[in-house]
């Protein structure tokens, strides 16, 4: 994923929205060194997801009740 600074994006805008069109990789839009907006593709209707996207994105607990208290349950 490509990382540029807003004021970059703010010149060349349409050639970096043609780019990511164009290669379907994301661009993210920094400012002052952080992550302000990312930039991605639309996918097409029929177009599938590219398998391993969503890699590493969930997070899975050892034990699903810990993380509420015994009394939260009744009000959940």
């Amino acid at each position: 994923m490509k990382s540029m600074p807003i004021s970059e994006f703010k010149a060349h805008a349409l050639h970096v929205l043609g780019q990511v069109a164009k290669t379907k990789q994301s661009v993210v839009v920094t400012k002052r060194g952080k992550p302000l907006v990312e930039v991605v593709p639309v996918r097409e209707r029929n177009e599938k997801p590219v398998p391993g996207t969503l890699a590493g994105t969930l997070v899975f607990e050892k034990d699903i009740e810990s993380p509420i208290g015994e009394g939260d349950w009744t009000a959940a």
